[in-house]
């Protein structure tokens, strides 16, 4: 049987990206899968690819939500993957000086507000079978401090303490309804590709990024769904109010380059 058969899973900005890698992988454990993105046609070719279903959900919508509940009054998992970092449409600052109110507000809408809904429409979608799995999509950057993008890196640490309160409150409530949250690192998805470019310099590019990562690579969207599988399955029965970061070992502190020499010596 697979790990996730006769499962129904909600994933959010599921058009593209590690959204998309997990559903992916969900389908491939034989989950019923509903993706959902603002961007309806990438939702439906990734709902198409895996044989599942889209649905339009602009997760800053308290509206669309409802309109998810009328679709899916139940479900089993909830991954709040939807996010934005500010920089997508305005090349404005976004450090803590010059970034702006309306700026701030945008970023905290759809990250922070996005999973407070996801995570309300989750535990009420849960409470009829009292059990089920809530992962949201944090980031390594709300775990520090990240001076010029103040309101995705607060955004992402507002999400890791929410996680913990859902957890708590599930459990306050006698539901087996886990919350956990997940913190990639520099994952190689669309969001990068603007500042790596397609020309002779994008290996270099890509190297200076991740240089300060002990495993001196960018992780893969199929590395981050891996994580959420386990999340999303049985074998994480125990599991909530956890964060589980996925950074390469960033976080861990700083390594040392190989040495070539004494790696060859005999």
């Amino acid at each position: 049987m697979k790990r996730l058969e006769n499962k129904l899973c909600i994933v959010t900005g599921a058009g593209r990206g590690i959204g998309a890698a997990i559903a992916r992988a969900f389908a491939a454990e034989g989950a019923r899968v509903v993706v959902t993105d603002k961007n309806a046609e990438a939702a439906a070719r990734v709902a198409q690819e895996i044989g599942g279903e889209s649905l339009r959900l602009d997760v800053a919508s308290e509206a669309d939500w409802q309109a998810l509940a009328r679709a899916c009054p139940e479900a089993d998992v909830v991954v709040n993957n939807a996010g934005v970092t500010g920089f997508e449409e305005s090349a404005a600052p976004q450090d803590p000086e010059h970034a702006s109110v309306e700026d701030w507000r945008a970023v905290h809408r759809v990250n922070l507000d996005g999973t407070f809904l996801g995570c309300r429409y989750a535990i009420g979608a849960m409470r009829p079978r009292g059990t089920g799995a809530i992962i949201n999509i944090s980031s390594r950057s709300g775990v520090v401090g990240i001076p010029g993008a103040a309101a995705y890196a607060s955004s992402k640490a507002a999400i890791r303490n929410h996680t913990k309160t859902v957890a708590l409150y599930c459990a306050e409530q006698g539901l087996a309804v886990r919350c956990n949250s997940v913190h990639p690192g520099a994952i190689l998805t669309p969001m990068w590709e603007p500042m790596l470019g397609t020309g002779p310099e994008r290996e270099t590019r890509m190297a200076t990024f991740v240089a300060d990562t002990p495993l001196r690579r960018f992780g893969q969207p199929e590395e981050v769904a891996a994580v959420v599988v386990m999340l999303a399955s049985d074998e994480a029965a125990y599991m909530t109010g956890t964060e589980l970061m996925i950074d390469g070992g960033l976080l861990a502190g700083s390594a040392a380059a190989p040495n070539r020499q004494s790696s060859d010596a005999p």
